[in-house]
């Protein structure tokens, strides 16, 4: 039976619960509601309102709460309901979940995930479709993981509950309706390295979360151009898989970096520099970008301009074949 990305990561949260009374779910009506996307669905009726229960509207009394249950021993589920409403809860994320075990020197563990549904594509209005992960890839203490199919979705999420540092779990939300037909995994253990979802020759698209199906539909059309492109998913980007990208440089010499994200010190912008640092006579051509503008995220109706789409990818490994 094909298997959304949404009932992935909801399978995963329940199972989760299921073997440890001591994970917890809470946010903004991930309760009676099941969540806004529906990822929580089912969850309270099953462990009841002790162990998946409604938040005040208050993101940093969410993480706040959710880092002092962690300190007593509970392995809490925080969900922010949008990206753009993290930032209530910038302080709590950086200086105190980031810092508590190094400030403590390993002796206080803070088995914390934070959801966050993230980027665009649904038509939301403004802070509804932002891609806010550069601010946490940067920041030291924090793992952050995006999944981008329904299959990872299940597998990232296990590993991210059981890990004992803190984890930022980026969900795609234009992709939670993503299907897939494959089983969800049964293996748990943290999927740090990058994957390769379709090998090539002529270069690589780096790409993660809401970009994967982008650039494997990219990398199709290019078929037609007589292009063999290879799509690497980072799937990781906090730690970073420098040796998948530098195994992929070697092999097609070519590298279109792409996210949704401003470019501007945005995830493109490590990679690229991780490759010329340690690959770069094995370069045929600078590494690009392909990302959204400097620009804040736009109105509903103009986002399929502003996002990276098939053609924008297209032309961009046209340009990096010419040089």
């Amino acid at each position: 039976m094909a298997v959304t990305l949404a009932q992935a990561i909801n399978a995963a949260l329940a199972d989760a619960m299921e073997a440890d009374d001591r994970v917890l779910m809470f946010g903004e009506d991930v309760g009676r509601l099941g969540g806004v996307f529906r990822v929580t669905d089912g969850l309270q009726a099953r462990f009841g309102e002790q162990r998946c229960f409604d938040t005040p509207l208050a993101e940093s009394g969410i993480v706040g709460t959710a880092i002092g249950l962690a300190m007593y021993g509970w392995r809490p589920i925080a969900e922010m309901q949008f990206d753009g409403f993290t930032y209530p809860a910038f302080e709590q994320i950086v200086s105190h979940l980031a810092k508590m075990p190094n400030r403590s020197r390993g002796t206080v563990k803070l088995p914390v995930t934070i959801r966050i549904p993230y980027g665009g594509g649904i038509g939301a209005v403004e802070h509804h479709s932002e891609s806010p992960e550069a601010y946490w890839a940067h920041t030291a203490g924090l793992k952050v993981m995006t999944p981008g199919t329904p299959e990872d979705g299940y597998s990232m999420m296990r590993a991210a509950i059981a890990d004992d540092d803190p984890v930022i779990f980026m969900e795609p939300k234009r992709r939670y309706w993503m299907k897939s037909e494959a089983e969800l995994p049964v293996e748990t253990e943290p999927p740090r390295q990058a994957v390769v979802r379709r090998e090539g020759t002529d270069a690589t698209l780096v790409c993660y979360g809401p970009m994967v199906r982008t650039a494997l539909e990219a990398a199709e059309a290019a078929d037609d151009e007589g292009w063999s492109l290879e799509v690497l998913d980072l799937r990781s980007l906090a730690p970073l898989d420098t040796a998948a990208l530098i195994d992929s440089v070697e092999r097609t010499g070519r590298v279109i970096v792409i996210h949704e994200a401003a470019m501007t010190l945005g995830l493109g912008a490590e990679v690229a520099a991780r490759i010329q640092e340690r690959a770069f006579y094995h370069l045929e051509s600078p590494v690009l970008r392909v990302t959204g503008f400097d620009t804040p995220y736009p109105p509903a109706k103009l986002e399929e301009y502003w996002l990276p789409d098939v053609d924008r990818i297209l032309d961009a490994v046209e340009r990096s074949l010419r040089y």
